[in-house]
């Protein structure tokens, strides 16, 4: 074990949530613009995606609510903000662009709520914690993209919200790894469980 995963050990982080029903699944920000590592992609995002696909089918089949999000900018650009001022692409993704759809093996049905929003999180500023709060969802499943990104902060606000996160570490990625490892340590010490999306289904068995 590492020197900074024994301090956390020893300062009493990393307790376990559990997976208890009812489950949701939310899948942050898989759009065509960061499945493309000349947009905003790269790094094991694209394993991400076909990793996620399983799991989104795992969810329809157990009637598990699921909720997607994209990022939106007005045609305007009137609802600019620091975000994409940090990041000014950020701007192209608006309603009609391809790059802000969502990838076709991931693609929204009936029913499954799509977020739109501008900042990172997908709670921020959107209906999603009064969605799945509506329909009982007591842990969270989480995939998508950037894991140091609009994951972390989507996982922060799932907390705060009163739902227990559960990332899949194979259903999430960023294009760079670095961060990536880094962002699943923090979340695990911090703010939700991490496992893979294997090990999920080994503790659903017999799950109804």
């Amino acid at each position: 074990m590492h020197e900074e995963a024994q301090v956390y050990q020893r300062q009493g982080f990393g307790a376990a949530l559990g997976v208890r029903p009812p489950l949701g699944l939310l899948i942050v920000d898989f759009v065509n613009g960061f499945a493309d590592p000349a947009v905003f992609g790269g790094g094991n995002i694209p394993a991400a995606i076909a990793r996620t696909a399983p799991l989104l089918a795992l969810a329809r089949a157990r009637g598990w609510p699921v909720a997607h999000s994209r990022i939106v900018y007005a045609d305007d650009d009137g609802d600019a903000n620091f975000f994409s001022a940090k990041v000014p692409g950020m701007l192209t993704l608006k309603e009609a662009s391809p790059a802000s759809a969502i990838v076709a093996e991931l693609a929204p049905r009936a029913g499954e709520l799509v977020v739109r929003k501008n900042v990172p999180s997908a709670f921020f500023g959107t209906s999603l914690a009064p969605w799945l709060t509506q329909r009982g969802v007591r842990t969270l499943l989480v995939a998508g993209c950037v894991t140091s990104g609009c994951v972390r902060a989507s996982v922060v606000d799932a907390m705060c919200w009163g739902f227990a996160p559960v990332v899949l570490s194979d259903c999430v990625g960023d294009r760079a790894i670095g961060p990536h490892d880094a962002s699943l340590f923090d979340i695990q010490q911090k703010y939700g469980d991490v496992m893979t999306s294997d090990t999920l289904r080994e503790r659903l068995a017999g799950v109804a």
